[in-house]
């Protein structure tokens, strides 16, 4: 059976709910999608947990970053994956391992066995989606 995301209005309800957000792939380069997505995400009041072995103990957006999921010492909700297709399967069994309740891959990701991985395990799946974009339209600012 093919991969099918979440209706907009069960990642609206995805969002509403989310707590900790573990972005892995987070750059601490100002410059960056992830950084400016996960900036983004921040200042609408998500809590973002930066996840990459090259910045681990460094400050990213006043956040500690951690090596690996594992190593995030408090619960995740949500693990939002700014890394290529290859490495998503990996990171599903990570997300699994910490008892995450989402799997996020960014717009142009998809990894159909980290897919399986997550509905094998009973997580939620969202693929080839940008969280802010998606964030804006589920979530409107109101003036």
């Amino acid at each position: 059976m093919a991969f099918t995301n979440p209706s907009r209005e069960e990642i609206k309800t995805i969002l509403e709910n989310v707590g900790n957000i573990a972005v892995v792939g987070l750059s601490d380069k100002m410059d960056r999608t992830s950084y400016m997505v996960s900036a983004a995400m921040q200042n609408r009041g998500y809590r973002i947990i930066p996840v990459n072995p090259q910045a681990a103990g460094q400050k990213i957006l006043g956040e500690t970053c951690y090596a690996s999921l594992k190593d995030v010492p408090e619960p995740i909700d949500m693990v939002n994956v700014f890394r290529r297709s290859e490495y998503c399967a990996d990171i599903a069994r990570e997300a699994v391992e910490v008892n995450a309740q989402t799997i996020w891959l960014q717009l142009g990701v998809v990894n159909n066995e980290a897919a399986q991985i997550a509905e094998e395990q009973g997580i939620q799946m969202i693929m080839d989606r940008c969280i802010k974009v998606e964030e804006a339209i589920v979530r409107p600012i109101r003036a």
